[in-house]
């Protein structure tokens, strides 16, 4: 499994938490920016590169933050076979990916410190979807939709 990492200056710094946390702990892991502090910088472009590799590359997962994580949620979703969400608890995590196969995890940087964005962190990463009838039915009904728009 590989991880993409992706941010903006709004979540520059917990986004190099998180980087340290996937290196330490030998998470295959690729950081696709910001590389530095920069507070003209833009969501958008971040959001994009990490949706665009995990829409074409099967299995691998994406972390994006931002200031609220809504930009980046939003951008995220418009690749078709991402499931991005914003992340609340490691528990609610850990339920998106059991029954709607998250592949992309949101942070709002505003709003998470770095505890909680590594239990959350950790929770995407060691959950699985558990491929239940009813579970694999709606991402058919998802790939459905997403063919149609």
């Amino acid at each position: 499994m590989k991880v993409y990492l992706g941010t903006d200056h709004r979540g520059y710094k917990l986004k190099e938490s998180i980087a340290k946390w996937l290196y330490e702990n030998r998470i295959d892991f690729e950081d696709l920016g910001a590389v530095s502090f920069d507070e003209s910088d833009n969501y958008t472009k971040y959001a994009s590169q990490v949706a665009s590799l995990v829409s074409d590359k099967k299995g691998s997962l994406g972390i994006l933050l931002c200031g609220s994580g809504v930009g980046v949620d939003v951008v995220a979703n418009k690749f078709d076979g991402v499931r991005a969400s914003i992340g609340k608890s490691p528990e609610q995590i850990a339920s998106g990916r059991k029954d709607d196969d998250m592949n992309i995890l949101v942070l709002a940087a505003d709003f998470t410190d770095q505890k909680e964005a590594i239990g959350m962190v950790k929770s995407f990463l060691y959950s699985e979807f558990d491929k239940e009838e009813r579970h694999r039915k709606r991402l058919e009904d998802i790939k459905k939709i997403e063919a149609n728009n």
